[in-house]
């Protein structure tokens, strides 16, 4: 992905997350100067396998496990800090070196105690599916013009009336919300005077950091989380995340201009998985879910909750290459279909008896769709040992290479399996 014309690449992903964006920015970060993670917070946790160990990430970037890369959390991430400082201390206690190497955003907001409880009331009214890890409410917050930045830390005096007045404000809220318990001013108190000596030292104008690094000619990844069909504005709304996951995003959260990025790497399974509620259009039954569920060991990173498993949807992927203007494609988890006789993929969608070819804006249209799909003969063989596209079996070719002419983008990655060496890196 990088070259004398690519310093700055985006990944994204172009479906409804958990595509293994991880894996994908853990193989690109070895030769990445940056990592920065530009949205999200902690309720996306990308799965990293180095040797034996896993490691499943909410807030630090991918790039962590490479010890030359440095990694930047941006403005456009919502922080939770006592999270993040566990998740160091983590990664410290197994070997990794972090000194030095983790800055943060002086503009990110940060994820408090009482931004989970009011996730937490809301979600049994609204029912949206979120994993309570309080980044829809950060995230309104800042929008309201009421949040609390990590820079504020710097001086937490003057941060204290402000936040008696917030904690009272919410909870008259969670009143109204009908929860049983309120939070305290105490415990807010004492949370940011323990992280607050942790935290500052590693506060910087991140935008300037990253933009410094293009202008010197280094390699910078920006990272997102969860998957274009989350997106804010772009998603399956409601059911959507609280920030903009598309390529858009990136250099708003990364805080430099969008000239600066020169391609954006889109990730997909090779077939479809979505958590929580809301449509997926080519959710498969429930014993052909299953199968997935069990080969592919589809449970959500953070919350442990099982995925909903369907088959490849080209309609979702296109529109994912549009929204985010996509120059490549990484196809993750094609050895998961090995054992399978025949793959269904879906082309087309049938809505009241009109076919169509691009996503509906409405989640209610998309709960009508009727897939188009046609079938793929399977392979039979384990692909978990192919390193070049020779390798693999001409019927995973051939399913390649139409998901490749469905989507009208190059495929320049394929994952066939979990650890870092099995990769295929298409010329």
């Amino acid at each position: 992905m990088f070259g004398p014309k690519r310093h700055c690449v985006v990944v994204v992903g172009a479906q409804w997350g958990d595509e293994g964006k991880g894996k994908i920015v853990d193989v690109l970060a070895e030769r990445a100067d940056l990592v920065v993670r530009y949205q999200g917070g902690a309720n996306a946790g990308h799965t990293v396998i180095k040797g034996d160990d896993e490691f499943i990430l909410h807030q630090i970037p991918s790039g962590v496990l490479h010890p030359s890369t440095r990694c930047v959390i941006g403005n456009g991430v919502v922080l939770d800090p006592e999270t993040m400082l566990e998740e160091l201390d983590d990664l410290v206690a197994r070997g990794v070196d972090v000194a030095g190497r983790v800055v943060v955003s002086d503009r990110a907001h940060l994820v408090l105690p009482y931004h989970k409880r009011l996730d937490k009331a809301s979600e049994k009214e609204q029912r949206i599916g979120t994993t309570g890890r309080g980044i829809g409410p950060a995230y309104e917050d800042k929008i309201g013009r009421r949040g609390v930045r990590a820079g504020d830390l710097r001086c937490l005096e003057r941060l204290w009336p402000f936040l008696e007045k917030r904690v009272q404000e919410v909870n008259q809220r969670l009143e109204l919300l009908g929860a049983d318990d309120r939070v305290s001013m105490e415990d807010h108190v004492s949370l940011l005077e323990r992280v607050a000596p942790r935290l500052v030292p590693m506060l910087e104008d991140t935008g300037l950091t990253t933009f410094l690094a293009l202008q010197e000619g280094r390699r910078v990844l920006l990272e997102g989380a969860q998957g274009s069909q989350l997106d804010v504005d772009h998603g399956t709304y409601p059911f959507v995340t609280s920030s903009n996951t598309t390529a858009g995003g990136a250099a708003l959260g990364a805080g430099i201009g969008p000239m600066k990025i020169d391609a954006v790497l889109g990730v997909v399974k090779a077939y479809t998985t979505r958590v929580g509620n809301g449509p997926l259009p080519t959710e498969a039954d429930e014993t052909e879910a299953a199968t997935l569920r069990s080969l592919g060991e589809e449970y959500g990173a953070t919350t442990g909750r099982p995925r909903r498993c369907g088959w490849f949807d080209a309609v979702v992927v296109r529109y994912a290459v549009r929204v985010n203007g996509l120059t490549d494609l990484a196809v993750t988890k094609l050895d998961v279909l090995d054992s399978l006789p025949r793959i269904p993929l879906c082309t087309g969608y049938s809505i009241a008896g009109d076919v169509v070819d691009e996503m509906p804006s409405d989640a209610d249209a998309l709960e009508r769709i009727e897939p188009q799909y046609e079938f793929v003969d399977g392979w039979n063989r384990p692909t978990s040992d192919a390193r070049c596209l020779a390798d693999l079996p001409p019927q995973a070719r051939a399913y390649l290479d139409r998901i490749q002419d469905l989507v009208r983008v190059p495929i320049s990655y394929v994952s066939v399996g979990t650890r870092r060496d099995q990769i295929i890196g298409v010329d």
